[in-house]
């Protein structure tokens, strides 16, 4: 499998979904060490972690599904998955054995019918959007039961989700995902043989075979990674001692990672759906920062608040 770390019980762990781990550990300590400093219950914002953990899997992996292009191929996977195209060379189809050749397509089936794919949350395929949406669900329910004060939290927030992107970005790149477009620049990187770069570019006949090294192409899994992290260097540092109100933190978050987010989108090259000439993540992107801008108004006119 790509990007596979290690498999335990048969079970394989992604770079992706280890890295992921690993930033919600980070972001969960940096919430706690926050709430002890406010005179909060850190108990509630290990609670906050888990629950935005576990929305945050079920909304990447759903905006995944819907919005990522591959939403029929998921359909067809669980109810006829002679119509699901694998495209890939004829050796490597064989090799498979979840995988049979269909001589006359050309192409790659796979062999038995899979309706959970989509779940299979220890394989890449995330949308983080809807992460970030579920999650903000998911979180104002346990803050309302807890009493928590939730544009508080949502403070806490603006540093601490950044701070896991920073290293989920980092296991996009170790696992071959989120690639970026070919580039001649002295930053530029190839991915391995056999990886979703060189899959996708000897689709475009770009390469003779999927199973040598990629052309260069831009790094922007890293990208991503340092401006969330920059991202979260601000919002603590810079607005969360200034703040004026409970919730700027927050809404800057959501401003200058809508900003982060929409360049970078400009340098990748996987698949990612989209409409109106931008991806999917740049639209949301844009409706984030005007509901930001909504926020601003809504919350600025209470007054200094500390927190």
């Amino acid at each position: 499998m790509k990007g596979e770390l290690f498999r335990l019980f048969d079970v394989s762990a992604s770079a992706y979904f280890v890295l992921l781990l690993t930033g919600f550990l980070f972001a969960t300590a940096a919430g706690t060490a926050w709430a002890r400093r406010i005179g909060q219950d850190p108990d509630v914002v290990v609670d906050l972690g888990l629950a935005s953990l576990l929305f945050g899997i079920i909304g990447g992996k759903l905006l995944h599904v819907v919005a990522d292009g591959f939403f029929w191929d998921y359909v067809n996977l669980c109810v006829d998955p002679s119509k699901v195209d694998w495209k890939m060379e004829r050796a490597v189809c064989l090799a498979r054995e979840d995988a049979a050749w269909d001589a006359a397509k050309g192409v790659c089936h796979p062999k038995a019918a899979d309706c959970f794919a989509w779940a299979k949350f220890w394989n890449p395929g995330y949308a983080y959007y809807g992460g970030l949406i579920f999650a903000s669900v998911g979180a104002w329910f346990l803050l309302k039961r807890d009493r928590f004060p939730f544009w508080k939290a949502a403070d806490m927030a603006g540093f601490a989700i950044p701070i896991g992107l920073g290293f989920g970005r980092m296991g996009c790149l170790l696992a071959g995902c989120c690639f970026g477009s070919l580039s001649d620049s002295s930053l530029a990187m190839s991915f391995p043989p056999g990886s979703s770069a060189s899959d996708a570019q000897w689709k475009l006949g770009l390469l003779k075979t999927p199973r040598i090294w990629s052309l260069p192409v831009h790094p922007s899994q890293i990208y991503e990674s340092a401006g969330s992290l920059a991202v979260a260097a601000i919002c603590l540092f810079y607005v969360h001692g200034r703040k004026r109100y409970d919730g700027q933190v927050f809404v800057s978050f959501l401003v200058l990672y809508a900003v982060v987010r929409f360049v970078v989108e400009m340098f990748r090259a996987d698949d990612r759906g989209g409409a109106l000439g931008l991806t999917t993540s740049q639209l949301i992107g844009v409706a984030l920062i005007a509901l930001a801008l909504l926020l601003h108004r809504r919350l600025s006119p209470r007054g200094a608040v500390a927190g």
